[in-house]
């Protein structure tokens, strides 16, 4: 009996061996997808690779002479983030001569000019006693204007007030 027990624990021995030597073969040929490191997910092209402790994304080919190769994918918010900074420290500069400027300008005023409007119509004036309210009255240049518009207007709705006439005139 001792042993049919002992030939009995050589393959279960032997079964712990191989399973050991193959978990430990299988954790150091493990890609750290399974760990959590990397997110993998496949395109057309290959494979898209996110590296989830830095953010960077890479694509992933496979090239028949080199084998699988990996590249940075450009990172737009990176070079929008310089593209600020950059923008940041010019205002700065800006900002700093401006202040060089207003302070080398002299004879400046704090008072702002009077803003007026030529084109403006001038505002009703109110007489001495705030009853009686001026309305400015058209010049001649602009009652001539209105009087030669009134005029073609006539001599054009007479002219056609003629045509119709004379049209139906012939008809009858």
């Amino acid at each position: 009996m001792r042993h049919a027990t002992s030939s009995s624990r050589v393959p279960a021995v032997l079964a712990v061996v191989v399973l050991s030597l193959s978990g430990t073969a299988f954790a150091q040929s493990r890609p750290d997808t399974e760990n959590g490191r990397y997110a993998l997910s496949t395109t057309t092209d290959g494979v898209l690779r996110l590296d989830t402790r830095t953010g960077t994304v890479s694509t992933c080919n496979n090239n028949s002479g080199t084998g699988w190769a990996c590249y940075a994918v450009p990172d737009e918010r990176a070079a929008m983030d310089a593209e600020i900074g950059r923008l940041q420290a010019e205002n700065e500069t800006l900002k700093a001569e401006l202040a060089q400027r207003d302070q080398a300008a002299t004879g400046k005023t704090d008072e702002a000019l009077p803003k007026s409007d030529s084109l403006k119509k001038s505002e009703p004036k109110v007489a001495e006693g705030g009853r009686r309210i001026e309305i400015p009255l058209p010049s001649d240049q602009d009652m001539d204007r209105v009087m030669s518009f009134l005029e073609r207007a006539w001599r054009r709705l007479v002219e056609m007030a003629n045509r119709v006439q004379r049209d139906t005139s012939g008809k009858i």
